[in-house]
């Protein structure tokens, strides 16, 4: 379902400016100086309306987050939260995933958080899924050498997928669950895991971990055949 147009999308944008990058292309490589003394920098790819991202950055004032997210309109909202709350080691990133090499450069961050990103049911739209390994292969560009993913789904099926696909680039999974929160709450939710938790619906959370890693013979080949 499509997010209702916010009313003075620009001028609230505007207000909450000193958390928003403009031009993410110039800051390639040179994220730390957003925050100097940061002790990590990670990435949210779709924030959304930003619960977890204000909470997160609460949570861990000497990290550097950055969030990308694609829908000004839920964006705007996130950038508010963090606003209101005077956080001072977030920022949001206007963009789409596939960008993020243009964007970061080679082990610039250590961490990224995929929170419940669209399932894309349908086979044909499987490349579309942020833990397919066309993605997979973009974040190996940006993450350190042990670097993590971070991922939480509501979808079973999606949650199946990743469990097969992303091992198979390069990256050991752990702490694997399909039921995050059975004895509890565990860490800070995103506004649709607090949702979905109220109904009783068991949240999937795994982290993987990159290790070295080569593609296979036969896709380097088709890459330079390109």
């Amino acid at each position: 379902m499509r997010m209702r147009k916010k009313k003075n999308l620009i001028p609230r944008m505007e207000r909450c400016g000193g958390c928003l990058i403009t031009e993410p292309l110039t800051m390639r490589g040179n994220w730390q100086s957003l925050m100097p003394e940061a002790k990590e920098i990670r990435l949210e790819l779709g924030c959304g309306k930003g619960r977890f991202t204000a909470g997160t950055a609460a949570a861990e004032p000497d990290v550097l987050f950055i969030a990308v997210e694609r829908v000004p309109d839920a964006m705007v909202i996130a950038m508010e939260r963090c606003t209101e709350q005077g956080l001072k080691n977030v920022f949001f990133v206007d963009a789409d995933a596939e960008k993020l090499p243009e964007f970061f450069a080679p082990e610039e961050i250590d961490r990224i958080y995929v929170n419940f990103c669209d399932p894309w049911p349908p086979k044909r739209h499987a490349k579309r899924r942020l833990t397919h390994g066309n993605f997979l292969k973009l974040y190996r560009q940006v993450l350190k050498s042990d670097g993590q993913i971070h991922f939480k789904t509501d979808n079973v099926n999606l949650f199946a997928f990743s469990v097969e696909e992303i091992p198979q680039f390069g990256f050991v999974l752990s702490e694997v669950t399909r039921n995050l929160h059975e004895n509890g709450p565990v860490g800070v939710m995103t506004d649709y895991e607090a949702k979905f938790h109220e109904l009783g619906q068991p949240i999937n959370r795994l982290v993987a971990t990159m290790v070295e890693w080569e593609a296979p013979v036969e896709e380097v080949a088709a890459v330079e055949a390109e």
